[in-house]
């Protein structure tokens, strides 16, 4: 066995741990699905997403995407609304009281996290952030689509320190695409 190996073995245990941690805590604190817990942090940060957009950012069909709204919709948490640009087309807006549970859910998904990091000396939060960073980017070029990655984070806490690795990586992507295509 390789060192490579046991560090991979090592990130596969943490990242699932901290992911049953994270999305259980979130979920409960809400009494949602994954699915409806990311739908409202998505609609929170971009109100106004298509029913189709917003299943593309969370990972839905269209279909389950228009039935899991329909759900928060009957609980409350969403509407639709007639798009003011497309005729015929619906958004879907957070409700008031969808604000405050994707607040809630929020919360919930940081405390476990910032438990867990607090394990961590300042230097060592430090390196492990620079190193999360370079992760993010590299993952990035795997999933090929930021707002799926990102659609439980809290955008105003990644985005105040050096911008988020994520949407950097995806503008790089872009930008190289766009020289490639021009030549």
């Amino acid at each position: 066995m390789h060192a490579s190996d046991r560090t991979a073995n090592l990130l596969g245990a943490t990242s699932l741990a901290v992911t049953d941690l994270t999305l259980g805590g979130a979920t409960r604190a809400v009494d949602l699905s994954a699915s409806g817990a990311a739908a409202l942090v998505s609609l929170s940060a971009y109100p106004g997403l298509s029913v189709t957009e917003l299943g593309r950012r969370i990972g839905l069909t269209q279909s389950a995407a228009a039935r899991m709204v329909d759900g928060l919709e009957a609980d409350g948490l969403v509407e639709r609304r007639p798009s003011p640009l497309i005729r015929r087309m619906t958004t879907v807006h957070p409700t008031r009281a969808g604000r405050r549970a994707a607040r809630r859910l929020l919360a919930a998904r940081s405390s476990p996290l910032t438990d867990v990091v607090g394990a961590l000396d300042e230097n060592e939060q430090r390196t492990l952030a620079d190193l999360l960073r370079k992760l993010l980017s590299r993952l990035y070029e795997q999933v090929g689509n930021a707002q799926y990655m990102c659609r439980l984070c809290d955008r105003k806490c990644c985005t105040t320190e050096g911008g988020c690795p994520v949407g950097q990586a995806e503008l790089k992507h872009q930008q190289g695409d766009t020289q490639t295509s021009t030549i």
